[in-house]
């Protein structure tokens, strides 16, 4: 079943309008995070990183709504849904669907929204099998190794991203 968390409108600059959106989507097993394999992926839960996302979103001027689950047609109707709500960047932790999902980075590439792989741990440093990513190559930038703080950093980094993204159109 999929989650989904949202920040409100209010709050975010002193009280105004959020200027951006970001949505993250966070992939196949993380609804267990905390629990499953802790000496890997830590042992915060989903929950609080999606409240700590959506408080940070606050405190830089950006709506975070936050999805999750393990099914890769539920993430493909989520990719496919940002077209209409104004999202102006995408956060992705695929899971285990980064090495094997073509249909998510079709989704990706029709929405034509800028997005941010994440990983929890450095792949590169576990299985040979881990090390290729579907979307590496149409990601404007990729975030592993810091544990939960990778989805925080993809965070404060959307900003740049936006402006390089925009400055590419030009």
């Amino acid at each position: 079943m999929a989650k989904k968390a949202e920040a409100g409108k209010s709050g975010s600059n002193g009280g105004g309008e959020v200027s951006l959106r970001a949505l993250v989507i966070h992939g196949a097993n993380l609804n267990l995070l905390g629990e499953r394999e802790p000496e890997i992926y830590g042992r915060v839960r989903l929950e609080d990183v999606d409240r700590e996302l959506i408080e940070l979103g606050r405190e830089l001027g950006m709506a975070v709504v936050a999805f999750q689950s393990n099914s890769e047609g539920e993430i493909v109707e989520r990719i496919h849904a940002s077209r209409t709500e104004r999202t102006d960047i995408i956060l992705l932790n695929p899971g285990s669907y980064t090495h094997t999902s073509v249909a998510i980075r079709d989704a990706l590439l029709a929405v034509k929204i800028p997005v941010i792989e994440i990983h929890l741990s450095n792949v590169y440093r576990r299985e040979p099998f881990r090390h290729y990513s579907t979307i590496a190559d149409i990601a404007a930038g990729r975030i592993m190794g810091f544990g939960v703080d990778s989805y925080s950093l993809a965070l404060r980094a959307v900003r740049g991203v936006l402006k390089s993204a925009r400055s590419d159109r030009h």
